[in-house]
Formats: C-alpha cells, sequence, structure tokens
C-alpha cells in the first residue's frame, strides 16, 4: 500500500536522524521567510526592489553554479539524459517567470505591504496551482478543497482589511503584486513535470536560479547604471552583509535543507513544518521591523493556516498514490504466464517501467513544490 511504502523508506533512517530533519526542515523554513525581513532591511538603507533582487542573486549565483557542478557529477540517476532544444526553451521559461518574475513582482510589492501578509499571499501557491488545474487543465477538484481554499481566502480577506487600515493606500498595489508572485510561481509548479522527470529537482532549481540571475543583472544594466549599485553600497555598507544574509541563508540554505528533510521525512509532514514560516514571520516583523500584531492578524493568519492545511490533507493522496504505481506495476509482471511470448514479456517489462518513470516524476514534482 502506499502507506507502507512510504514508512518502508523512512524506517531506515533512525530516531535521531528524523528528529534531526525535523529541526532542519523547521529553520528551512524560517530561513526562507526571513527572506521579506532582510529585503524590508535593504530598503531602509535606500535600496529598492530591483537593488535588492540583483544583490540577492549575483551572491547567490555562485552557489546555484557550485550546486549544478555538483549534481552533475554526483546524480547518476539522470547523468546520460541530453538536453534537447525544446528542453533549453522549457528552462528558459521556468527560470523566467518561476524564479525571475515571481522574484521581482514579490520584492515590488514587499515595498507596499508587511511581511506577515506577504507571507500569507505566497501561502496561497498551492491554491492556486489547483484552481489553475480546474480551469485551464480540466482537474477534478473535491468539495473539501473548494471550502478550504474560501476559508484560507477568508483569512487573506481579514489581513487584508486590517492592513489597509493601519498602512495606508498602497496595500491594495503590494498585495496584487505579492499575488502575482505566488500565481507566476503557480505557473511555475505546473509547467515543470517533464522537465524534473529529466533532469531532477535539484539539476532544475540551479538552471532556474542561475537563469534568473541573468534576468536580473539583465534588467538592471537596461534600466540603471552599475555606478548606482557601487554608490549604494559605498555609502551603506551594511547592505553587503544583508546581501550575503539573503543570498546564502533565505534563498541557497532553504533549498538544501528542505531537500535534506523531504528525503527523510516525506513530502506531506515537511509541507505541515512549513506552517512555520508565516507564523515566524508575525515575529519576526514584530521584533526587527516593529510591525505591529494584533487580534485580527492573529485570526486571519489561523485561518490561511487551517484552510491550506485542509487544502494539502486532501491533495496528499494524489502524489502518494503514484509512489504505488511500481508495485502494482511489478505485480502485475509477476502474474504474466511462467512462459509468455517474448513479444507480451518485453511489452509487460516496458510497462512496468513506464510506470516507474512516471510514479518518480511525480515525487520529484512533490518535492519540487515543496521548495
Amino acid at each position: 500500500t502506499d502507506k507502507t511504502q512510504t514508512d518502508s523508506h523512512h524506517a531506515q533512517f533512525s530516531k535521531r536522524q528524523r528528529m534531526m530533519a525535523f529541526a532542519l526542515a523547521v529553520v528551512g523554513a524560517v530561513l526562507f521567510s526571513n527572506k521579506a525581513i532582510l529585503a524590508k532591511l535593504m530598503y531602509r538603507e535606500g535600496a529598492d526592489a530591483l537593488d535588492t533582487i540583483t544583490l540577492r542573486m549575483v551572491f547567490a549565483f555562485p552557489l546555484f553554479f557550485a550546486l549544478a557542478v555538483w549534481v552533475h557529477f554526483t546524480d547518476h540517476e539522470h547523468a546520460n539524459y541530453r538536453l534537447t532544444r525544446s528542453d533549453i526553451v522549457n528552462i528558459l521559461v521556468v527560470g523566467f517567470v518561476g524564479y525571475y518574475l515571481s522574484s521581482m513582482l514579490d520584492f515590488t510589492g514587499l515595498q507596499y505591504i508587511s511581511t506577515g501578509l506577504e507571507r500569507l499571499l505566497l501561502f496561497l501557491t498551492p491554491s492556486l496551482v489547483l484552481i489553475i488545474s480546474r480551469v485551464f487543465l480540466h482537474k477534478h477538484i473535491d468539495s473539501k478543497q473548494w471550502w478550504a481554499m474560501g476559508l484560507a481566502y477568508l483569512g487573506i480577506v481579514f489581513v487584508f482589511v486590517h492592513e489597509v487600515k493601519f498602512s495606508g493606500s498602497n496595500v491594495p498595489l503590494g498585495s496584487a503584486l505579492v499575488f502575482g508572485s505566488a500565481l507566476a510561481y503557480a505557473i511555475y509548479l505546473l509547467i515543470t513535470g517533464e522537465l524534473v522527470k529529466h533532469l531532477g529537482t535539484m539539476r532544475l532549481v540551479a538552471y532556474a536560479m542561475m537563469i534568473s540571475t541573468a534576468c536580473c543583472v539583465m534588467q538592471y544594466a537596461l534600466m540603471r547604471d552599475w555606478g548606482h549599485l557601487r554608490d549604494l553600497l559605498a555609502a551603506h555598507p551594511v547592505l553587503w552583509w544583508y546581501s550575503v544574509l539573503i543570498a546564502v541563508f533565505s534563498t541557497f540554505a532553504p533549498v538544501l535543507l528542505t531537500m535534506w528533510a523531504v528525503s527523510r521525512l516525506g513530502s506531506p509532514i515537511v509541507s505541515q513544518i512549513g506552517m512555520m514560516g508565516p507564523i515566524s514571520m508575525l515575529g519576526l516583523g514584530y521584533v526587527f521591523l516593529g510591525e505591529p500584531i494584533t487580534m485580527t492578524q492573529l485570526a486571519g493568519t489561523a485561518l490561511v493556516l487551517s484552510g491550506m492545511t485542509l487544502v494539502g490533507r486532501v491533495a496528499t493522496p494524489v502524489p502518494l498514490a503514484a509512489r504505488a504505481v511500481p508495485e502494482r506495476a511489478e505485480r502485475a509482471a509477476v502474474r504474466v504466464d511462467p512462459a509468455p511470448d517474448p513479444a507480451v514479456a518485453r511489452r509487460a517489462a516496458a510497462a512496468a517501467q513506464a510506470e516507474r518513470e512516471r510514479a518518480h516524476a511525480e515525487n520529484e514534482r512533490a518535492i519540487d513544490e515543496e521548495l
């Protein structure tokens, strides 16, 4: 069964290893959310969204380049695959949409809204994946998922109204930009299926981040003189430290920590741990930025987290069911007559292999959604 297969995989790790994975998953969720705190601190030093995202990606580029090289030599499962022209085009598209466009909209919107509202809006990404799948791919959505999404969006309305009351007229603009960021990333998740199957999650993430860096550099070169960035760093040396922190600890490290945790705990558990991100933002925003914490904000946050948790619980059996497909294929192959026709045996073996590859692609995609 699905549960037996998953449990047997995670049983190979000791209790201490699983506890360590749990702790690092929490750290990864908090570090990734901390990106918004560091971005806000950089804004206070005179940087804007374009300055901040350019510094972030330039400092992160060497790390993801090294990751791509490391994966190339260690990921034997995908080592023999050769990129086609279509693959290259698709990688360029997902790098542009999933990381450059999504990040640019996110960082621009952060100039107008609190870090707490930003994180809640981004937390809606799984619901957007479901809605897009329903509208354009005609996928079925369970009624429980519709109710759960309604609960989450009601929470967003709570926090949004509270933010408009206390933060001014730019909140709708900032919220629309961050929502656009979540939408862009949802589209990225939907179009990466074949690429994940051929390249693996880590290699695809590394390639996409490097493409995003190239897009940021080109945009900066077209819109500004590089002397502006040099003068900004000279006038505010602390921006060097913020750039290193946001690149290493809020961009690169969470990817590795999440992947490591998923391999030991599984996607469903790590997904639930990811709720620590929005929760931590309330405290971090208060401590580092002086953002207020009110009952309305807490209530809205609780609704969003509850709604998205229910969406995840209903949706979880879909990717998990794919993990049982190889078992069914193997059982079907075992039941072939002891002296089968060679052509029939070859077709059965090919079908079993195809099912294994399809299930592996689903697992890779589930991991990618955690990132």
